[in-house]
């Protein structure tokens, strides 16, 4: 007892040498000890890579002064022999909240939109928050430090989870003992940045990923711009911004598309984030490897589904089920490819499930010394810290941890965690680990007896072999104590066990009969080869490791392991619709080579080409769609009446089913236009349905450039509510202002720009310059005549024309004067009386303005719609008496033309992109089918194939869900199964995920 006292009364010494010297002692008399500790015989992780059999590790004023077999002792050391143990540098995480809460919600009525900056002399947006500094937030959190060191922390970077820029994190220790003093590293580590909104603010800019993509832009040009001198006024943000420049720039992605998104952001501007991963980038590897990114890793792998009711289960998808089977391979996957990470115990609800989870992806192939690094050496090497943390080399902190055994095995206990030379006691070491599987003989009849969970919460399942009894045990001061129930399962009675431990391996002591009869006891302690059959185990190890499913392209139902590629194909005795002067011609052959349509003719031949035959089958052009919003995960960015400086190209989403839908539909190209939240809307996306592709290998090349603008109802926000009232225009008579005003910014701001003379760049202002230049066009959301001729003069006064009007339902109207503007109409077919500003729309629309001389398109503007665009083209025919050739020229060619690709796409003609369809019958019939949808000569979408598709999703589905349902049956945690809708985007759709 005294020697206890001693080595502790010489511990504390040594942390209140680590503390500031020059603060006065009022509670008795200062010492100080320059006395040593040092663990003996121990296995020593010196780093994940180095490792020391029966090695010293030796510590002095909180830090590492050697660590290795030939250590020498100093005299004046306290030495703790700790045989049999094993130490490991303590853990890092790099990206937490800890002790840092979370800024509340601004008061007031969240309904009511703030368009203006609540903060004065800081940057126009609230949001942008560099200048927050975690350090003046922190509070040390004694409970959750607690739960951090027990999982083996000892040190967290920490900061201000709220905002699209955050500020800079502090680096603290999670020592038990001590105050800010003693505990805080470094008072500023990395910037850090987010996909969200500030809490504090309801500034309504950006309510879109998209908006925060053009605002992170924005401020770049601007602090550049401030950096320099130009700006007068004080901004302390973008000051911080600056200062903060050279720091780790971290970034929570939270998903794969948003590495890849942000990354390219920051290539613009010369960062290269450190990525928050969304443990989902296994999809995507080869892309994620690509960035050249560093990444921390949630490892919140999902929870299974509970499948037991077969109706349920029909609605969950086979991108669920796979993220299931797959998610815990990402660190492997990650690892396999020299993709750096760290780990983290962000978006765990409790620090303990690290651990669980992390042994699951070992399971799943991740090497346990890739798993050590990423939670030692690499956080330190991330942020900077490699001298002192993360390792137990001369020098380092003394953050390590004394264990039983291996750290990722089940059984091992954490015994002791010492943070910056202060020891946190959480297992006493001396404590029995009883933990095993025992056999004994009761009644003859033999028992398997298996201890398990926490060294000192014991639990126990008895068993033989064809029925498991009800057991709980207890252990104290090396008594154990066991009871469990008889066989007799028509009785409430049990056995009780006494046993005296003085060796594990064996437990001796009596049982007592429920009867008060008692008897010797005896329990021997199996090798684990024992258990699992020795051996022969071994061989068949393999079969223990857990099926993961092969990644496909998109990862998701259709989804293909193997992208299409180019082929050489003969379409042989087919009809063809070229929409040249040719027209339509019978029995004719097409040659396709190198994505390219090569010939046009009759007997045809080629060497290794595939023949199809096309007898009674029909060949057009790909359907062209002048509107739509589908593969987008944005459309409106409403948070001001202009935003010409976002763009849909940001925001594509290459995973949307409804690409593939469209494929079968006989689609090949959309354009993804921003809606009409607004009079400026952002910038399109011109886009082939290359299926399977990532984002940026949808996106036409050298693609034209388009703006959506928008009138009526929706832009006035007259149809928002009654709390949409305050920003302007709130009248059809403001909308022309909005359009005045910004046209006339623009002539100034391209005219100083062009002068040569300093200037700050607007990229709203640059995009709309674009469009006085005629280098961007308008595609404009319109219904009403009078506004229509408005904008039509508007323009005009300026000096450039509207390029398309689409879905214009009066265009009819005012034909006459589209055509003398030269603006093209796009319009549905036969939508009318939906809202009040459509009463007067009529099915006549397109062909009247076709036979004024407009150039006429039919656009879907919906999802569903665009799978039937062919159908809704003959609606012409019915309608206004409009030739096939013609109807079908409006969803092929003369979209082609509006979105000036028709150099390109919309006909058949040798040198053009072979974007082809093969129908089974005329393709303006209801039963017409797309037989093969081919795309620069890849077929993306064969009927034949769609069949076997559905064949193997359906089995697929059927094995994950057998999977889920074994992990239930041992078990395992599950979650009932949440009805998913898919989301249908439209021209007035709302993103609410950036909305706190």
């Amino acid at each position: 007892m005294i020697k206890k006292w001693a080595i502790l009364s010489l511990l504390l010494c040594g942390y209140f040498s680590f503390a500031q010297e020059y603060v006065p002692k009022n509670d008795g008399v200062k010492t100080n000890t320059s006395n040593y500790t040092a663990f003996t015989n121990a296995k020593i992780y010196v780093t994940a890579n180095q490792v020391i059999e029966n090695g010293t590790l030796l510590i002095k004023d909180g830090k590492v002064v050697s660590s290795g077999n030939n250590v020498t002792i100093p005299k004046n050391t306290v030495v703790v022999d700790i045989s049999g143990k094993t130490i490991y540098p303590s853990f890092i995480d790099i990206y937490s909240d800890f002790g840092v809460k979370k800024p509340s919600s601004t008061p007031g009525n969240r309904r009511n939109p703030q368009y203006d900056a609540g903060r004065e002399g800081y940057y126009w947006n609230d949001h942008i928050r560099p200048d927050q500094n975690a350090v003046d937030h922190f509070k040390f959190d004694s409970k959750k430090a607690e739960a951090l060191r027990k999982a083996g922390f000892g040190v967290v970077t920490s900061h201000i989870d709220d905002g699209i820029i955050q500020g800079t994190g502090v680096l603290v220790t999670l020592a038990a003992n001590g105050n800010d003093a003693t505990r805080l590293l470094d008072q500023k580590v990395g910037q850090f940045s987010s996909t969200s909104k500030s809490r504090t603010s309801r500034q309504a800019y950006p309510t879109s990923l998209m908006g925060t993509m053009a605002l992170l832009r924005q401020v770049n040009h601007d602090a550049d711009w401030y950096a320099k001198g130009n700006i007068k006024e004080k901004d302390r943000a973008l000051e911080a911004y600056i200062a903060n420049k050279n720091l780790v720039q971290f970034f929570d992605a939270g998903k794969k598309v948003n590495a890849l998104r942000f990354d390219k952001l920051g290539d613009q501007f010369g960062i290269q984030y450190v990525f928050v991963g969304g443990g989902d980038e296994y999809e995507l590897i080869k892309d994620i490897k690509n960035t050249n990114a560093k990444f921390v890793l949630p490892i919140n792998f999902p929870v299974a589904y509970d499948m037991e009711d077969p109706l349920l289960a029909q609605s969950v998808s086979l991108e669920d089920l796979k993220a299931w089977n797959q998610s815990p391979a990402n660190p492997k996957i990650l690892a396999e490819n020299n993709i750096t990470f760290a780990l983290t115990t962000h978006k765990l609800k409790d620090a303990k499930q690290l651990m669980p989870n992390l042994l699951k992806a070992i399971k799943y192939g991740l090497d346990k010394t890739t798993a050590l690094q990423a939670l030692t050496s690499v956080p330190a090497s991330i942020i900077g810290k490699s001298k002192e943390l993360g390792h137990l080399k001369s020098g380092a902190y003394a953050n390590f941890l004394i264990t039983s055994g291996d750290i990722f095995d089940k059984e091992t206990t954490i015994y002791e965690n010492w943070i910056t030379g202060i020891k946190d006691q959480l297992t006493d070491m001396n404590t029995t680990d009883l933990r095993g599987n025992y056999t004994f003989n009761l009644d003859n009849t033999d028992y398997q007896l298996e201890i398990t969970g926490d060294i000192e919460k014991l639990k126990s399942k008895v068993k033989t072999e064809t029925k498991a009894y009800d057991g709980k045990i207890s252990f104290d001061k090396n008594w154990m104590q066991l009871t469990f129930a008889t066989q007799d399962s028509t009785k409430k009675e049990f056995f009780r066990v006494v046993s005296h431990v003085t060796n594990t391996n064996t437990l001796n002591g009596k049982v007592y009969y429920p009867n008060g009869n008692e008897t010797t006891f005896f329990a021997s302690k199996q090798n684990k080869e024992d258990k699992k059959g020795g051996k022969k185990d071994k061989k068949n190890k393999k079969t223990d490791a857990p099926k993961i499913y092969p990644v496909t392209y998109p990862n998701m139902a259709y989804g293909t392991e193997n992208l299409p590629k180019q082929e050489t194909l003969l379409f042989k005795n087919v009809t063809v619709w070229t929409n040249e002067k040719d027209g339509i011609i019978k029995n004719t052959d097409v040659l396709i080579k190198n994505g390219k349509i090569a010939k046009i003719g009759v007997n045809l031949s080629t060497s290794n080409a595939t023949v199809i035959d096309g007898t009674g089958k029909h060949l057009t052009a790909g359907i062209i769609d002048e509107h739509s919003h589908i593969a987008t995960e944005s459309v409106n960015e409403a948070g001001h009446n202009s935003t010409a400086e976002v763009t849909i190209e940001d925001v594509i989403d290459a995973e949307d089913v409804d690409i593939y839908r469209n494929l079968a539909g006989g689609v090949t190209s959309i354009q993804i236009l921003h809606g009409s939240a607004n009079p400026i809307g952002g910038r399109s996306a011109i886009i082939k349905l290359k299926w399977g592709e990532k984002a940026d290998n949808l996106v036409y090349t050298n693609s034209p450039k388009f703006i959506k603008f928008a009138l009526g109802e929706n832009v006035k926000q007259s149809n928002w509510g009654d709390n949409a009232k305050t920003r302007f225009p709130q009248t059809r008579m403001g909308v022309e202002q909005v359009f005045t005003d910004y046209f006339q910014r623009a002539k100034e701001y391209d005219a100083l720009k062009k002068s040569g003379k300093p200037y700050r760049k607007d990229l709203e202002l640059e995009t709309i310059a674009e469009i006085l230049n005629k280098e961007r066009f308008i595609s404009c959301h319109s219904y009403v005549q009078s506004e229509i001729n408005m904008l039509m003069k508007v323009c005009e006064a300026f000096g450039f024309n509207v390029n398309t009007f689409t879905h214009i339902l009066e265009g009819y109207k005012v034909a006459d004067k589209m055509v003398q503007h030269g603006a093209g109409g796009s319009t549905f077919s036969d939508w009318w009386a939906y809202k009040y500003e459509v009463n007067d729309a009529i099915p006549f629309n397109a062909p009247i303005m076709h036979n004024a001389g407009v150039l006429v398109a039919i656009n879907s503007d919906d999802a569903e719609m665009s799978r039937r665009l062919n159908q809704e083209a003959a609606k012409s025919v019915k309608y206004g008496d409009i030739s096939e050739e013609d109807a079908w020229k409006f969803v092929t060619l003369n979209p082609a033309k509006l979105l000036h690709i028709d150099n390109r796409v919309g006909s058949i003609k040798v040198g053009k992109d072979a974007d082809v369809v093969l129908w089974t019958d005329n393709p303006l019939s209801i039963y017409a089918k797309a037989e093969k949808t081919i795309i620069e000569g890849a077929v993306y979408f064969d009927l034949k194939r769609d069949a076997e598709l559905r064949e193997a999703i359906k089995k697929e589905k059927n094995e994950l869900t057998m999977l889920m349902l074994d992990a239930k049956n041992k078990g395992l945690k599950t979650k009932p199964i949440e009805k998913k809708e898919k989301e249908l985007l439209h021209c007035d759709s709302i993103d609410h995920q950036h909305i706190h």
